[in-house]
């Protein structure tokens, strides 16, 4: 059996949380493949290594003085490896990191370093082999992940190694240049190792307990999610939930590997498990919430609409030639709305407002901003009445209006829109019906 094990930044923001970390992996003899993060806060007024990089090579891109900021990054390590007692010198990879940043290497290279140092101390701290994720974690030209490529190197490479160290967050081009992913891309790299090594669990350590059903700066202490499968996980995490980027999904996903969310500061919790599909049922009716506020609605109305033949794209082709991009179509007889996301949409209204008359000829047109769109997820809502009329209820009783109510076919989630004001307030209220009326 194996496990491929990542730890955030805030696992690795110290040399003490370095050890529990190594604890982690010493207390399972199947934990053989780590994946770092750079260094996160060691409290809440730090700063991240990464942020400090990308600030640090700002100032050589501008061709400034940036020995200083480089100088505080080296110490920020130096305390890592002295606080492990570990005789390891990273003199050279500073002096080459300075070259490079003197040479303008690019602000992924800045930014990928804090993994790559941070693999390299917890490859000698652990007693692993190091694997520099640039040779192994390919990308095409365009930008995009090479899934294949970098699978079938990634197993070459781990063929025969019993134990290694790969950092998160970068891989390269072709050519040799430094790619890395988006912030929290490390869950990714996680995830390409468990894949390629086929693993039997990728656990993710970071500094919370599992998935939570809801916002915990929302709801006080919300509970947490025992077991949810990838395609819950996708809707929640498409609408703001943010322990596990959304794209560590796809590699594991395909292989039906298990994703357990541990905390590295209560390595004895469960956590959350992350599967493809479960006989076990859920908790409660719904699995979990989330929302993101910031979005206007575009109402359509046309008579006999429903008859008219290609309607929706030509509705639809106005924002697409306007480089919009919608989130939910909800429509009726004679109605049709488009929700955008508003900060996107309000610098170019009037000329979408136009190609619909132009392309679609409305009756009406009518623009509601200032919403808010939450997504309630859960399996257990498919063999649950009543399910739809909970929330109604709940939501009335809060004095929430309800703007919109969608139900994908899947019968997984129900998206429902509410003013920017109620957002809180309707969080809270469906939490209360489905969770503290159960618990």
């Amino acid at each position: 059996m194996r496990k491929v094990v990542k730890f955030g930044g805030s696992s690795l923001a110290s040399a003490e949380q370095f050890k529990k970390a190594g604890d982690i992996v010493r207390a399972d003899e199947k934990r053989k493949f780590v994946v770092p993060s750079a260094p996160g806060k060691r409290n809440p007024d730090d700063t991240k290594v990464t942020d400090m990089l990308y600030a640090c090579y700002a100032l050589a891109e501008e061709g400034k003085n940036f020995k200083a900021q480089l100088a505080a990054i080296r110490e920020r390590y130096q305390e890592i490896v002295d606080g492990l007692g570990l005789q390891l010198s990273l003199d050279g990879e500073f002096e080459q990191i300075e070259k490079n940043f003197k040479d303008k290497a690019g602000d992924n290279y800045a930014a990928s370093r804090g993994e790559y140092l941070n693999g390299i101390i917890m490859a000698a701290y652990l007693h692993y082999e190091f694997v520099d994720a640039a040779e192994v974690i390919l990308f095409q030209d365009n930008g995009e992940f090479a899934a294949e490529e970098t699978n079938t190197r990634l197993r070459e490479r781990l063929q025969g190694v019993e134990a290694a160290v790969i950092p998160g967050f970068y891989g390269a081009y072709a050519d040799g240049r430094v790619k890395t992913f988006s912030r929290g891309g490390s869950d990714i790299t996680g995830s390409i190792v468990a894949r390629a090594v086929k693993a039997d669990v990728y656990e993710n350590w970071t500094d919370v307990s599992g998935f939570l059903i809801a916002d915990p700066r929302i709801i006080y202490k919300p509970e947490t999610i025992e077991t949810i499968t990838y395609k819950e996980l996708r809707e929640l995490a498409y609408m703001g939930a943010t322990v596990l980027h959304e794209d560590a999904i796809f590699p594991v996903r395909r292989e039906g590997i298990p994703i357990n969310i541990r905390n590295t500061n209560a390595p004895d919790d469960n956590g959350t498990w992350i599967v493809e599909s479960t006989c076990q049922k859920p908790k409660y009716v719904i699995t979990g919430i989330a929302g993101k506020k910031g979005f206007c609605s575009v109402n359509i109305d046309k008579d006999m609409m429903n008859s008219e033949i290609g309607f929706g794209r030509k509705v639809l082709q106005a924002f697409e030639e306007n480089g919009i991009s919608f989130e939910h179509v909800p429509s009726g007889i004679d109605t049709m709305t488009v929700f955008v996301h508003q900060d996107e949409f309000m610098h170019k209204e009037q000329q979408v407002v136009s190609g619909i008359h132009r392309l679609a000829e409305p009756d009406h047109i009518e623009i509601e901003a200032d919403l808010a769109l939450i997504a309630v997820v859960g399996r257990g809502m498919k063999s649950t009445r009543g399910t739809a009329g909970r929330i109604f209820s709940a939501l009335a009783h809060s004095n929430v209006n309800v703007k919109m109510i969608d139900q994908g076919s899947s019968e997984l989630n129900i998206i429902i829109g509410v003013a920017n004001s109620d957002f809180e307030t309707a969080i809270k209220a469906i939490y209360d019906i489905f969770v503290r009326i159960q618990i």
